[in-house]
């Protein structure tokens, strides 16, 4: 039997874009302002009009995705990292060592989901390690206990596909074929209905935030 892999479920339905998980994630790793382990992107698209009696139509749509670092079976970041400070532990969570990083950033350059940071002040790497001590000790990771909607949930990633499917490239996420995420996404509505039309016409509304 080989060893059992995390990975996180992100529930589209219940996210409201309330960025408790950010917030969360940045006290409890300490992290300068300029750096975030975890993202919320706002996604939207479509168009409103004003008829002439004052009449208002649109066909809008918009929706909130929370992403950090999904753990890939295959890290783009672990493949480039010259010195092998970025790898994966025993329950295939992607860290850094901190005293094997050279702060080089090709990590942060390869990865799609922009999850490594390089902190210049420390000279080196940073990124979300799942909170693999809290795991180890049998806790969820922080953002997971923070979400006030249960949007986040994390645990064994051949649990969460079969109790959520395996969908996990809703916009903006890049192809899942890329790096292989440990990421289950339960697609919000919108795009469930017409991924054609949200992959044609949305965007990232907030971009500005992310870091």
């Amino acid at each position: 039997m080989g060893a059992v892999r995390y990975g996180f479920h992100f529930n589209g339905r219940r996210c409201t874009g309330c960025k408790t998980c950010v917030l969360a994630c940045k006290d409890f790793h300490d992290l300068p302002s300029g750096i975030a382990f975890r993202q919320v992107y706002e996604y939207g698209g479509g168009t409103w009009r004003r008829a002439d009696d004052g009449t208002v139509t649109q066909d809008t749509f918009a929706y909130h995705l929370s992403v950090a670092c999904n753990h890939c079976g295959n890290a783009a970041c672990v493949r480039v990292c010259p010195t092998g400070a970025m790898h994966k532990d025993e329950r295939g969570l992607v860290r850094v060592d901190a005293d094997r990083c050279i702060g080089c950033g090709y990590c942060a350059l390869s990865c799609p989901y922009r999850a490594p940071k390089v902190d210049r002040v420390a000279g080196r790497s940073a990124k979300c390690d799942g909170c693999a001590d809290k795991v180890a000790a049998g806790e969820k990771p922080v953002c997971v206990e923070a979400c006030p909607l249960r949007a986040l949930d994390f645990g064994p990633i051949d649990e969460l596909r079969a109790a959520w499917g395996t969908v996990a490239d809703v916009p903006p996420l890049p192809a899942a074929t890329a790096t292989a995420p440990n990421l289950v996404v339960s697609p919000p509505r919108i795009f469930k209905d017409d991924p054609g039309r949200v992959r044609a016409e949305g965007r990232v509304q907030n971009a500005r935030e992310i870091v």
